[in-house]
């Protein structure tokens, strides 16, 4: 099913407290996430986009250089189309705004949209982000929660560009936690466990947690 030219899959709520963007990773389309969406936030809603670039036959939000550097103008007007889209989505399936839930580069274009358009999302679960955007967001992220999840051992998106995207969305009035998991970039386990957990705490009205942080390492 499409809609504005974005294919989707459209998942009702079966009872959950939930709504959830979902944004696969580098290679990924828009099933990659449900497993995961499901075990962390059982009977949601979830509206799970597919990316409209090919890189190499593989599907991405946004295109990049060669080289992987990420070109401003672009992550803009791919941010700029998907925030469209999901405006009109929420309005033609009547569903409150989402918490995004991205991996790799799902996750970096959900950092694009909160920082680019904060109010359309109700929080964000960044998991293997890096910065997408060099330079001040045009606006104020108003307590915007977001947690930025990293592997330890991960080349593709490093801890340290995880933290400097929690503290760049910190610096714009978010309160982003970031949480380093023993693993690289694929997902885990853990990283649906902290999904649930963090969840939880938002819906409870805890603080987001530390700026950052690292999990089960004796």
């Amino acid at each position: 099913m499409s809609l504005d030219g974005l294919a989707h899959s459209w998942h009702p709520s079966q009872g959950g407290r939930w709504s959830l963007l979902l944004l696969h990773g580098t290679g990924g389309d828009e099933d990659e996430l449900v497993p995961f969406a499901r075990a962390a936030a059982p009977g949601a809603s979830m509206l799970a986009v597919r990316g409209a670039v090919s890189e190499g036959g593989k599907l991405r939000h946004f295109a990049r250089h060669p080289d992987g550097r990420f070109e401003r103008s672009e992550v803009v007007r791919r941010a700029d189309e998907l925030a469209t889209f999901v405006a009109a989505a929420r309005s033609h399936y009547g569903f409150a705004p989402p918490v995004a839930l991205g991996f790799s580069n799902g996750a970096n274009i959900a950092a694009a949209i909160i920082l680019l358009h904060p109010a359309l999302l109700a929080g964000a679960i960044l998991l293997r982000a890096v910065p997408p955007l060099i330079g001040a967001a045009p606006a104020a992220l108003d307590g915007r929660r977001v947690v930025v999840v990293s592997g330890e051992t991960d080349s593709i998106a490093p801890p340290a560009l995880g933290a400097d995207l929690a503290l760049c969305l910190t610096k714009q009035g978010a309160e982003a936690a970031h949480h380093v998991l023993p693993c690289g970039h694929d997902l885990t386990a853990a990283d649906v466990t902290l999904a649930r957990d963090w969840l939880g705490s938002f819906a409870e009205g805890a603080p987001a947690g530390p700026v950052s942080s690292h999990l089960n390492r004796p």
